[in-house]
């Protein structure tokens, strides 16, 4: 898959901080995805690229986003940068003849989640998160649960994500509340299991 053709391209479209945060999330989303059964080579390439469309403003994503006929919602109309997931996607595809499904699916799908994400995209979404340049008070905690349960680190990242939403009043996008849900539900019947196995 020639990262180092990628690496090199990055380097040219991104400001260095992003730069250096594209690497830490290939990095870290390679080691999610030997750990946890999915293709390491894929994990690292949607790691490098996955902010392939952040370099633009809201004004420049919406454009783009209409002149691609990328479907807008009206969470994104209003929260126009959501949409650097999606139309970094669909560059990716235009612009690097990236043609493979699972990695455009994990670069469009990094930012807000959505129900029935892959196990590449939630690779992508968690390594977004706990990459090594992450420094939250909660990303401790997530790396942490990130090392025993792909599902419950995931849980703990939407759920970070959903309190910084709500915490800086801007708008929250439903696939976000769906994805966090399903997880719940996943951790709940994972509990309920081991509980049945105990009595």
């Amino acid at each position: 898959m020639q990262p180092d053709r990628y690496i090199t391209i990055m380097r040219e479209k991104l400001d260095r901080e992003l730069f250096a945060h594209s690497l830490g999330v290939a990095d870290a989303a390679a080691d999610l995805a030997e750990q946890y059964g999915a293709e390491r080579d894929k994990a690292y390439l949607a790691g490098v690229i996955h902010d392939y469309g952040k370099r633009f403003n809201g004004q420049e994503l919406l454009n783009l986003a209409q002149e691609m006929d990328i479907a807008l919602d009206r969470i994104t109309r209003q929260e126009s940068r959501l949409l650097h997931a999606p139309v970094g996607a669909a560059l990716i595809k235009k612009e690097l003849q990236i043609n493979d499904p699972d990695i455009l699916s994990a670069v469009a799908n990094h930012t807000i989640g959505r129900s029935g994400m892959s196990q590449l995209e939630k690779i992508v979404y968690l390594a977004d998160y706990i990459e090594k340049g992450r420094d939250f008070p909660a990303v401790y905690r997530i790396r942490e649960a990130a090392s025993e349960d792909l599902e419950q680190a995931l849980l703990e990242a939407v759920e970070f994500a959903i309190r910084s939403v709500l915490d800086r009043e801007l708008l929250l996008h439903p696939r976000s509340i769906a994805f966090r849900n399903e997880l719940l539900e996943l951790q709940r019947g994972k509990m309920s299991n081991l509980s049945d196995k105990l009595n």
